[in-house]
């Protein structure tokens, strides 16, 4: 069992959710990155979602484009990515989840990605533009390194379609919580619980619902009908408001207890 697994079933049998944050690796810099990932388990965090920038983010909002763009002026690649990881571990056990799309995997190499993945202390990989029906060969190759492979799925998704994906999921299934792209939203939409409760129907993996939560009432709100909740495009935004880089691990800590205040 990975971390992720392991993690995420010591809260289901002490009755607790898990808190996911999101940020961009490389967003401003590296060294950011890998001081605040510690910040970040410190403050409350069960796992943390790593996203690797990429030139054409299809599902990713302004606020996650911006940080993108930002993290991409320094042309780092995934084996930079993975180096930080690495130092990550030095400080930090918590569980690290890897977003990102298929291009820059099939760029590096997927072979090559999931053992240095493995090797660096990668727990699992969430690819958004990788559908189940394409994912066999993924799927082996991750499997065969021990890493979780995760799948959205969106309240557009059939049961049919449901079941295929959860199917095909390690470590967690990924409830979308609406249609359209990552960005902070006022209201939660009425369909995520639906969407939870026919996820819970093919599957006993555990349930995280992310994309809109950016308050803690929200975050109240989804704990209550799943098993953990992903803050993004928030946590980015207010990385986004500091010009100094090494404000960024206090204040982002500081946020996220808000968020589970």
């Amino acid at each position: 069992m990975s971390r992720i697994g392991k993690r995420l079933s010591e809260l289901k049998a002490s009755g607790g959710k898990a808190f996911i944050p999101f940020i961009v690796a490389g967003d401003p810099d590296l060294e950011t990155t890998v001081r605040l990932v510690p910040e970040l388990e410190r403050a409350g965090s069960d796992v943390v979602e790593l996203g690797i920038p990429f030139s054409d983010p299809v599902a990713d909002g302004p606020t996650i484009q911006r940080a993108g763009a930002r993290a991409l002026r320094h042309h780092y690649g995934f084996s930079d990515y993975l180096q930080a990881v690495r130092q990550i571990r030095n400080e930090s056990q918590v569980p690290l989840l890897l977003f990102s799309y298929y291009n820059p995997i099939f760029q590096y190499g997927l072979e090559s990605l999931a053992a240095e993945a493995q090797s660096a202390g990668v727990d699992g990989i969430l690819v958004t533009d990788i559908t189940p029906e394409e994912a066999d060969p993924y799927r082996a190759c991750l499997a065969a390194h021990d890493l979780d492979s995760i799948f959205l799925v969106a309240p557009t998704s059939s049961d049919r379609r449901i079941a295929k994906i959860a199917a095909c999921s390690t470590g967690l299934v990924y409830v979308v919580s609406r249609t359209g792209v990552t960005g902070a939203q006022q209201e939660l939409s009425a369909e995520v619980q639906p969407t939870v409760e026919r996820v819970r129907h093919h599957t006993q993996l555990p349930v995280v619902v992310g994309f809109g939560i950016s308050r803690p009432e929200q975050v109240r709100a989804v704990w209550a009908i799943s098993d953990g909740a992903v803050v993004g495009s928030a946590i980015v935004a207010e990385m986004e408001k500091l010009a100094t880089p090494g404000e960024i691990p206090a204040h982002v800590g500081g946020f996220c207890r808000y968020l589970l205040s």
